[in-house]
C-alpha cells in the first residue's frame, strides 16, 4: 500500500520534472533539486522513473535525435540526465498527480520506440526501475504490461540492468531468439550470423521460438551466439572477455587479441569515416589496445606503427590500411 508520504515525494519528483521541461530552469532550481536528492538516496532512482514516464507523454521529443558532440559519443549517465532531459516546452503547470496517472496508463498500453544514431550511445531508465544502455545504430521498442516486460530489439545492441520483479519477467526478443531474466544484467546484440548474448550479472534463460529443444541457461561471465535453429558458439567463465566486449558502454573499444578485420568492423559501427583493409593477409593480424570509439584515425596510426603497414588517409570518408609491401 502506498503511503501518503510516498505519494507526496512522488508528486515532488513530478513537479521537478515538469519544471525541468520548461524553459526557465535556473541555478537556483538546480540547487533546490540537489538538496531534495541529498535528503534521501532513493530519490535519485525515483526521479529517473518519473522522467521516463514523462518522456512517454511526449513521443515526438523522445524520438527526436539527441544533440551530441561530434568529437565524442553521447554517453548519457544518470547524474547527467537530470539537466539534459528538460526544456522541451512541455506545460510545466500540469498537475503532477494527473500527469503521473496518465503517463503510467499510456506507458502500459503503448510500446515506446527508441533509436540511436551512428556513434550515439544512450543510457535510459525504464518505468519499472530497470536501465538500458543502447549502442550505436540500435532500434528497439519497450512494452511494459502487468504480466511482462517486453523488449523488441530490431537492430543493434543494448545492455540491460533489470530491476527484480518475479511477477513480470523481462524478455528481450531479437528475431526468433528470446532472452528472459528477472533481476540480472546482460546484453543482446543482433549480428548477421545470429544473436550474441553476454551476461554480466545473475542468470538468464535463452531459447529460439519454434524450437523447444533449443534452450539454455547462461550465468554471469557467459557468452552465447544463437540463431533460430542452433547454438552457434558458447563460452563460459569468461568474465574479463565479457567486460572487454562491453567497453562500448564507456565509449571505448577494447581489443584483446582480435583480428584487424574485426577491429575495423567494430570502429565502422560508430563512425561515418570507414576503415577498409585492402590486404587480406593484414586483416588476419591480431591486435591489443584500448581506443575511443570515435577515433579511427588514432587506431589507424597505432596499426601503422605496430604492424609496419601503409595507411592512406587522403580520402576524408575512408581510411585505407594496406600491406607493408604496398
Amino acid at each position: 500500500m502506498v503511503t501518503a508520504a510516498a505519494e507526496r515525494v512522488r508528486d515532488e519528483a513530478a513537479q521537478f520534472v515538469a519544471r525541468m521541461d520548461a524553459d526557465t530552469w535556473s541555478a537556483t532550481d538546480e540547487a533546490e533539486l540537489q538538496a531534495w536528492l541529498d535528503a534521501d538516496p532513493l530519490r535519485q532512482g525515483l526521479l529517473l522513473q518519473v522522467q521516463a514516464h514523462w518522456l512517454a507523454l511526449t513521443p515526438a521529443a523522445q524520438n527526436a535525435p539527441a544533440e551530441i558532440d561530434e568529437a565524442k559519443p553521447e554517453v548519457a549517465t544518470a547524474s547527467g540526465s537530470l539537466t539534459r532531459w528538460g526544456r522541451r516546452g512541455v506545460m510545466a503547470g500540469m498537475a503532477a498527480s494527473a500527469a503521473l496517472a496518465f503517463t503510467g496508463w499510456r506507458w502500459m498500453q503503448t510500446p515506446a520506440a527508441y533509436t540511436t544514431r551512428l556513434g550515439e550511445i544512450r543510457r535510459l531508465p525504464l518505468p519499472d526501475g530497470s536501465v538500458m544502455t543502447m549502442n550505436s545504430g540500435s532500434d528497439l521498442t519497450v512494452a511494459m504490461a502487468p504480466q511482462a516486460r517486453e523488449i523488441d530489439l530490431r537492430q543493434g545492441e543494448a545492455w540491460f540492468e533489470v530491476a527484480k520483479d518475479a511477477k513480470r519477467p523481462f524478455v528481450v526478443a531479437a528475431g526468433d531468439v528470446r532472452v528472459r531474466a528477472v533481476g540480472t544484467a546482460f546484453s543482446v546484440r543482433r549480428r548477421e550470423t545470429g544473436v550474441e548474448i553476454l551476461v554480466t550479472e545473475g542468470i538468464v534463460e535463452t531459447w529460439a521460438e519454434g524450437d523447444r529443444g533449443l534452450r539454455m541457461r547462461l550465468e554471469a561471465g557467459d557468452r552465447a551466439m544463437m540463431s533460430a535453429h542452433a547454438v552457434i558458439d558458447y563460452e563460459t567463465g569468461i568474465s574479463s572477455s565479457v567486460d572487454r566486449a562491453l567497453a562500448w558502454r564507456g565509449g571505448m573499444i577494447d581489443l584483446d587479441g582480435r583480428t584487424l578485420y574485426d577491429a575495423a568492423d567494430e570502429f565502422n559501427r560508430y563512425n561515418s569515416r570507414q576503415i577498409i583493409i585492402a590486404d587480406p593477409r593484414v586483416a588476419r593480424e591480431q591486435l591489443d589496445g584500448l581506443f575511443r570509439v570515435n577515433d579511427p584515425e588514432g587506431f589507424a596510426a597505432a596499426v601503422k606503427a605496430g604492424l609496419g603497414v601503409s595507411v592512406d588517409t587522403s580520402n576524408p570518408a575512408l581510411i585505407r590500411i594496406e600491406g607493408s609491401g604496398e
